[in-house]
């Protein structure tokens, strides 16, 4: 298989397996195959629950909201990062089983002469909005302050990150150690036009954004605001695309802003209704972000994943590959391709979830399978796609 090349050239990665080499050997808490780290109710000392916290944030897609900032004048596309912090969070949660009384901190790092109030108005009256939108959905969900820091000598612009906590019973967690060969792997689409969205999304989520940025935008930002580059990365690599913000992606009614910063979707309103409705149906959650696809080698044991009917990839996943010459094992590797959750259940149960994603407005089909490793020890993935097969290993 051929390693992902492009992003990794670009100082970040997509399989974090630097980070992973050291948090793999520290105690892994009382459910080691969760989604994230479950720990023994430190909170309340109650020996029935547990304690779930977790943080991540919207990583550079700030960085496209600063674009359209300095060009327009208007902050309104910060609201859109703020939920993506969220978001990153609280799904994370979700593949856990938690869906109920989440506690949320924000912290947004910035550099104040590029960041000035009006931005920061639009993060924080964002943040307070989207959760009440959740609210609104049915999810418990308070905002436990935050902290707004000046620090210029970090960053030439914006970080906005979240932390999330929440007090749950250990009978209602979702163990992706529960992910074994035999189950139907149900995919929920990133893209289109939920239910409870006001907007069409593009798909991207908040994962591979780096890339995205650099592969679609031309060396019209580059020139004109380099603040928004690393200035250890091959300048080939920086605003190689042919667009411009406002340009028409093809083969969709958006515009490559409005596609780059569609807000990441939660699965919130689908994953709660299914685990109040079929108790027991989730076997596992896999929440596609970082490693795109490959995301799932990371849980279960001795498992060969195959996905052989992905959903339709959207035009956004499209255009980041015609513009970089990417190749499509690279692209799987990165983003999320057109599904960003993943539901782990048995064959006959995959009807049930799709028609209640459907009620949301969420397309969903099974989009493959599990099945015993044929050889060794680690998971790996299969995904044929386009007349091809892509081979993955876990780390």
């Amino acid at each position: 298989m051929q390693r992902v090349k492009r992003y990794e050239s670009r100082g970040v990665s997509s399989s974090k397996e630097d980070v992973h080499a050291v948090v793999d050997k520290i105690d892994k808490g009382l459910f080691p195959g969760a989604f994230c780290k479950i720990t023994e109710d430190f909170l309340t000392g109650d020996s029935g629950k547990c304690n779930v916290i977790h943080s991540d944030g919207s990583g550079t897609k700030s960085v496209l909201a600063y674009l359209h900032y300095k060009e327009t004048g208007d902050p309104s596309a910060f609201r859109g990062i703020a939920q993506d912090s969220i978001v990153m969070n609280i799904d994370d949660l979700l593949c856990c089983g938690i869906t109920d009384r989440i506690i949320i901190s924000s912290t947004i790092n910035r550099n104040a002469k590029s960041i000035p109030s009006d931005v920061l108005r639009e993060l924080i009256e964002g943040t307070e909005s989207f959760l009440r939108e959740l609210r609104g959905l049915g999810l418990n969900i308070i905002s436990g302050g935050g902290e707004t820091a000046d620090v210029g000598d970090l960053t030439p612009t914006v970080l906005v990150d979240s932390c999330a906590v929440a007090v749950a019973k250990r009978n209602t967690i979702i163990d992706n150690n529960n992910i074994v060969p035999g189950l139907a792997i149900v995919g929920l689409s990133s893209s289109g036009k939920a239910h409870y969205e006001n907007f069409e999304n593009s798909g991207i989520g908040s994962n591979g954004l780096t890339s995205a940025r650099h592969d679609l935008l031309s060396s019209y930002y580059l020139d004109k605001y380099p603040e928004t580059v690393d200035a250890n990365m091959l300048k080939d690599l920086a605003y190689c695309g042919p667009h411009r913000l406002n340009d028409l992606l093809e083969g969709s009614s958006l515009t490559i802003k409005e596609a780059l910063l569609s807000p990441t979707r939660t699965y919130f309103p689908i994953i709660s209704k299914i685990i109040k409705t079929h108790p027991g149906l989730i076997k596992g959650l896999v929440h596609c972000s970082g490693g795109g696809q490959t995301k799932c080698l990371r849980f279960g044991k001795k498992v060969h994943y195959v996905k052989d009917n992905l959903l339709h990839i959207p035009p956004v996943f499209q255009e980041i590959k015609k513009c970089s010459g990417s190749r499509w094992e690279e692209m799987f590797g990165v983003f999320n391709m057109g599904h960003r959750m993943e539901v782990f259940c048995e064959q006959q149960e995959s009807k049930d979830v799709i028609e209640i994603a459907g009620e949301f407005g969420v397309q969903a089909k099974v989009i493959g399978y599990t099945e015993r490793i044929p050889k060794g020890d680690k998971n790996n993935l299969s995904i044929d796609y386009d007349g091809k097969e892509f081979q993955y290993e876990a780390p």
